[in-house]
């Protein structure tokens, strides 16, 4: 695939399956940076090429690499076309893997509940269920803890049979395995389940994944605390590793809450431009949020910090950029290359 991405007479479409090729393969080595340079390069290349039906496919990589990176712009910017290309069927294929990015955007934006009617579109159809299970088998964990979320037991048992069941009739391919264990140990809340799903994972990020979801189980009981802590280390080396400092940040704030701080925190995906170029990529991952019209307390829940830190933030943010309120930030973020586009709103 590097020999045809690199070849100046290979096929347009051609060139850019290879890229796009790629990229997934970055993202399951847990690759992250790869992945989404590679995505863009395949997005671009589609683009001028006239091939618009493998945008959403690179799209779909570029937004998932983008969420783990702690770039909160692609919210706004993907959200609505991945979801719409998955309901209208604008995708050259993988129609699942769309909804299931988009689904994912949606409940960073405004909770399970935004994401609820694509989950359960996904969830209830046969063939789409089993096509995402099978290119992305990571979904399966994800897809239980939503449907959990949304207080649909039903869901999340239908996600637990079909990736056992695709396990079953797949022996041989690890990540299913791992994926169905994952799954039917977040189910159960079974923590030596999902520790087993851990160390079967190939997928580093799925890895720390299935130990920060043990860990979770473990916390709840007290006389479990150590162990809890060790996989909420694991966890957090694991998504540093992969390049995912939004999930990193995250399990650092649960051992926070067993009484363990760690060192320096992954740093955001940042943005630059004149307005923004003395921010660091937390303060940028403020910004963003805020401009989306998220409070303080909203923005403290999506980036894993509190809100009185949210307020600190925000006061350099305010001096650095020449600002004297939300609304003048907005409008000046709006400018800022990269950034989402002046209205963009949280749900």
């Amino acid at each position: 695939m590097d020999e045809l991405s690199a070849r100046s007479d290979a096929d347009g479409g051609t060139a850019v399956a290879s890229l796009l090729g790629a990229a997934d393969l970055a993202f399951a080595r847990g690759d992250t940076s790869a992945a989404v340079e590679l995505a863009a390069r395949g997005a671009d290349r589609a683009r001028r090429a006239g091939l618009h039906g493998f945008l959403p496919d690179a799209h779909t990589v570029l937004a998932l690499g983008a969420l783990r990176q702690g770039d909160m712009s692609v919210s706004a910017q993907f959200a609505d076309e991945l979801r719409n290309c998955a309901l209208l069927g604008r995708t050259a294929h993988g129609p699942s893997q769309c909804a299931w990015a988009a689904a994912q955007l949606l409940e960073v934006q405004g909770g399970p509940a935004s994401a609820a009617q694509l989950i359960a579109g996904i969830v209830t159809d046969d063939r789409l269920l089993l096509e995402l299970l099978t290119s992305q088998p990571t979904a399966a964990a994800w897809l239980v803890r939503a449907t959990r979320k949304l207080g649909d037991e039903v869901l999340a048992r239908r996600v637990v049979a079909g990736a056992g069941a695709l396990a079953v009739r797949n022996p041989g391919l690890c990540s299913v395995g791992a994926a169905a264990g994952h799954a039917a140990g977040l189910l159960d809340g079974d923590p030596d389940g999902l520790l087993a799903a851990a160390a079967a994972h190939q997928d580093p990020w799925a890895a720390a994944s299935a130990a920060e979801d043990a860990g979770t189980f473990l916390a709840a009981r007290p006389a479990e605390r150590q162990r809890a802590v060790t996989a909420f280390e694991s966890a957090a080396d694991g998504y540093a590793g992969a390049g995912a400092p939004r999930d990193a940040r995250r399990v650092a704030s649960r051992l926070r809450a067993l009484g363990v701080r760690r060192g320096r925190h992954p740093q955001y995906a940042g943005r630059s431009g004149p307005d923004a170029g003395t921010l660091t990529n937390t303060e940028a991952a403020v910004a963003e949020l805020v401009s989306q019209g998220f409070t303080n307390s909203q923005v403290g829940e999506r980036l894993f910090i509190s809100g009185h830190t949210v307020a600190f933030h925000l006061k350099k943010i305010f001096r650095k950029m020449n600002v004297a309120s939300r609304v003048e930030l907005t409008r000046a973020w709006s400018r800022v290359p990269g950034a989402s586009p002046e209205g963009a709103r949280a749900s």
